[in-house]
């Protein structure tokens, strides 16, 4: 769906929900001046709509004991779709792989992965990764600090 099927409500709305999902419809209701019931059947308008695709909680990565993050660049040997398949498949199975992109450039993917330290990622990287097929090359970079995070995007 296109930016341009929402209304100027809907967007105040997902502005709301992307900022704090834990608004009550109540609470989003009042900080609009809407009743509760128009923002209980927009929010669900928007779900089913697929505008909203779920709700989370953002941790803190740091109290559960996800302090390094690392960002994996991977090269493939070839690229078949069924190469890039399997590929997506079986990296999507890692529970450390936070996200994975196929991109343009000199490499096919670039992951996000969050392990405990060093040792873990090293782990994950010796047993995991490196063990799947057709990996021509990884070259990773790890996070020294985190300056900007943001899950909301602009709208």
């Amino acid at each position: 769906m296109a930016q341009e099927e929402l209304d100027p409500l809907d967007i105040r709305i997902l502005r709301l929900v992307q900022r704090d999902a834990s608004l009550t419809h109540k609470e989003i209701a009042a900080e609009l001046g809407k009743s509760v019931a128009t923002v209980h059947e927009r929010i669900r308008r928007l779900k089913e709509q697929g505008f909203i695709k779920k709700i989370v909680a953002i941790l803190d990565r740091k109290k559960i004991d996800k302090s390094l993050i690392a960002f994996s660049q991977v090269l493939l040997h070839n690229h078949t779709a069924e190469t890039l398949a399997t590929f997506e498949r079986e990296v999507s199975k890692f529970p450390e792989v936070m996200e994975c992109f196929q991109m343009t450039g000199t490499f096919d993917f670039i992951l996000r992965i969050a392990t405990s330290d060093m040792d873990a990622y090293h782990d994950f990287y010796r047993n995991k990764l490196a063990r799947l097929p057709n990996i021509t090359t990884v070259q990773s970079f790890f996070v020294l600090s985190e300056t900007k995070s943001v899950t909301a995007y602009p709208i």
